[in-house]
C-alpha cells in the first residue's frame, strides 16, 4: 500500500501553496464569479460522525434553502482533511449537493494531520502519515463507508429519494470503490482522481469489487501513474465491461499525480477544471 502513494504530486509547501492559491484565485474570480457567489450561500459545519471505531471529525456542506439535495461523500488524499478539501466541499455543495468530507484518520489523529511543509521524498515526512494510512485496512474502509453514508442519509438536507455519489483522491480511490461496492443500494455515481492502488495483485484489490457495484464510474488517471503501471487502466476497463457497468477510464495527458488538488506542486488548473466538469456531468446524469 505504501509505495502506491509516494508521488511527487503530494509534495506540499505552504509558500508554494500560497502563491498557487493567490494566482488561481485571481483566475477563478474572473472565470467563475457565478460559482463563487453560489459558494457564499453554502452552509459549512464541523460535525462529529459516530463510527464503529470512535468519532470522525468531519466537514459537512450544503446549500442554503429548503432542499433537499442529493448527497456526496468525498474521500481525501493521504494528507487528509484540510483547507483545500474544504474548498472542494463548498464548491460541490454550491452545485446543489449535501457534501461530507471526513477526516479519514480519525482513529489516530484530529484533522489536519499535517501542519507546515511536507515532502513525500523525505522519509521523516512520510513517517508522519504512513502509519495513519496503514490503519485504513480494507475492512476499516468498508466499515467507515457504511457509517459515513448512513450519516449523510440522516441529514434532513439529504434527498433520500435520489442516489448518492462518492469521489476520492489518491488513497481515496480504493475507498471510493469500497464505498460503491458496500453501498451499491445507494451509490449511483463514483469518481476517482489519480487513485492509488486501484489495481493490485492482492486478493483484496479494489478492482475486484467492480462486479458488486451498480454506479456509473469515472476514473481520471494521472499520466505518470499510467507510465508506472500502463496495464492498470486496461484491467479496469475490462472489469467494468465484464460487469456491464458504464464507466470512463481516461489518462489525463500532461497531468501528474495530484494534479486536481490546488496547492500541490503539480496542480494543473486546466486539467483540474476539465476533471471537475466531467465530475459534475457524471452527477447530473445519475443523481438528478
Amino acid at each position: 500500500m505504501c509505495d502506491d502513494f509516494i508521488h511527487q504530486g503530494l509534495t506540499h509547501d505552504p509558500a508554494v501553496s500560497r502563491r498557487t492559491f493567490m494566482a488561481a484565485s485571481v483566475a477563478t474570480a474572473v472565470l467563475h464569479s457565478a460559482s463563487l457567489t453560489a459558494q457564499s450561500r453554502v452552509v459549512e459545519k464541523d460535525v462529529n460522525v459516530p463510527m464503529a471505531s470512535g468519532v470522525s471529525d468531519s466537514a459537512l456542506f450544503y446549500p442554503e434553502g429548503k432542499g433537499p439535495w442529493p448527497a456526496v461523500l468525498v474521500w481525501t488524499d493521504i494528507l487528509g482533511l484540510r483547507p483545500v478539501f474544504r474548498e472542494m466541499g463548498r464548491r460541490l455543495a454550491a452545485e446543489g449537493y449535501v457534501v461530507l468530507v471526513p477526516n479519514p484518520f480519525y482513529r489516530n489523529a484530529k484533522a489536519p494531520v499535517v501542519d507546515g511543509s511536507f515532502d513525500f521524498s523525505k522519509p521523516e515526512d512520510r513517517a508522519k502519515v504512513m502509519p495513519l494510512a496503514a490503519a485504513l485496512t480494507a475492512d476499516a474502509g468498508f466499515s467507515d463507508a457504511k457509517a459515513y453514508t448512513a450519516f449523510l442519509d440522516q441529514q434532513p438536507q439529504t434527498d433520500k429519494t435520489k442516489k448518492m455519489a462518492v469521489q476520492g483522491y489518491c488513497m481515496g480511490g480504493p475507498l471510493t470503490f469500497r464505498t460503491a461496492a458496500s453501498r451499491a443500494d445507494r451509490i449511483g455515481a463514483a469518481a476517482t482522481f489519480h487513485g492509488g492502488g486501484l489495481v493490485t495483485d492482492k486478493p483484496d484489490s479494489p478492482h475486484l469489487l467492480i462486479p458488486q457495484m451498480k454506479a456509473e464510474v469515472l476514473c481520471c488517471v494521472a499520466a505518470n501513474d499510467d507510465e508506472r503501471d500502463p496495464t492498470a487502466k486496461d484491467k479496469l476497463k475490462e472489469a467494468f465491461a465484464t460487469a456491464h457497468l458504464k464507466a470512463t477510464v481516461e489518462v489525463y495527458a500532461g497531468c501528474n499525480h495530484g494534479w486536481t488538488v490546488r496547492g500541490s506542486q503539480v496542480y494543473n488548473e486546466a486539467g483540474a477544471e476539465r476533471a471537475w466538469s466531467e465530475l459534475t456531468a457524471l452527477y447530473k446524469r445519475n443523481l438528478s
